[in-house]
């Protein structure tokens, strides 16, 4: 496989909470429905909340099928990337597409749940295996603060939307909240929550915090302490995201491989461990093709508490 092949596809990478996950990204960088403060894919550039076919829907399932040809070892096909996936109005074919000629992979969506309440989505997520939208506040206030959303988005109707995408939808749910330490984790705002979770009554929360570069450099992560406690307060099935390590080997020349290190990265802040384990590669290997990248100023870095992170330069 060469991995600079690939416009719409990244990965597959070791995913924290979906195993090993090839991503399939359908929105242009940063087109989304808000502008979250702890983004690890940088600042929204374009906020909307109109659907369209952002990215052409056949080439797409072109991609996949030139990918998945050899039957590759996944875990899971995760529609991701640098922006929100339900933005793209062709979703649902290129879900039919996998589930037609590919069904053995599982199928999961990471969202940040704002547009549920809009007439037809929930239609056209049916077929997914798991789902996973986001809530990380549950009052007006708090929700403009911590997401920045589009000015027509209103939090009321995304948690109806949310409820209604539960009565309505028989995969798996699970929830994730995003704790940033000195807004959405008080007792006040806590309660918030958990007055919405009981009502959307998720399979399982995923509580998450800051775990690599964010869009504002304040943000800073919660401690295990803090998610724990945060944890007994919402009162329901929780686990609390970690680090999940596995391994994906990929054959490439050292042209392609710095090519996929971009695209990797384009859409998140990696590690070098990040990356070794993502691609399957020595880690000294990957530290000389971000040398090489930091000798060509095509990237940079920006050290945080879980090592130094390689990002696209801005």
């Amino acid at each position: 496989m060469k991995p600079n092949r690939y416009k719409y596809l990244f990965g597959p990478v070791p995913s924290r909470r979906l195993g090993v996950s090839l991503g399939v990204d359908l929105v242009p960088h940063k087109t989304c429905t808000l502008n979250c403060i702890y983004c690890e894919s940088g600042s929204t550039s374009n906020l909307t909340i109109e659907p369209g076919i952002l990215v052409p829907t056949e080439a797409v399932n072109g991609e996949l099928d030139m990918f998945l040809t050899e039957r590759p070892q996944l875990d899971f096909i995760t529609f991701s990337g640098s922006g929100e996936p339900t933005l793209h109005s062709g979703l649902a074919k290129i879900v039919d597409h996998l589930k037609t000629e590919y069904p053995e992979y599982k199928l999961a969506l990471l969202t940040n749940g704002t547009l549920f309440f809009t007439p037809g989505l929930i239609e056209k997520v049916q077929k997914l295996d798991v789902i996973i939208p986001s809530l990380d506040a549950a009052s007006p206030e708090m929700f403009r603060k911590v997401n920045r959303p589009h000015p027509k988005l209103e939090i009321g109707k995304i948690i109806m939307g949310l409820i209604q995408l539960r009565n309505q939808y028989s995969g798996k749910l699970w929830l994730e909240i995003f704790i940033v330490p000195g807004l959405n984790d008080s007792d006040e705002q806590v309660n918030q929550i958990r007055a919405a979770v009981h009502q959307i009554k998720p399979d399982i929360i995923q509580l998450n915090t800051l775990d690599r570069p964010g869009s504002e450099k304040w943000v800073v992560p919660a401690s295990r302490e803090q998610l724990e406690h945060i944890a007994r307060q919402l009162d329901w099935k929780t686990s609390i995201v970690s680090n999940l390590v596995s391994k994906v080997g990929v054959q490439t020349s050292q042209n392609d491989f710095e090519q996929a290190i971009l695209q990797t990265i384009k859409r998140r802040p990696c590690t070098a461990k990040d990356l070794s384990l993502t691609f399957g590669i020595h880690l000294q290997q990957v530290k000389n093709h971000l040398h090489r990248l930091l000798d060509k100023n095509s990237i940079s870095t920006e050290r945080l508490e879980r090592g130094i992170f390689y990002k696209i330069k801005d």
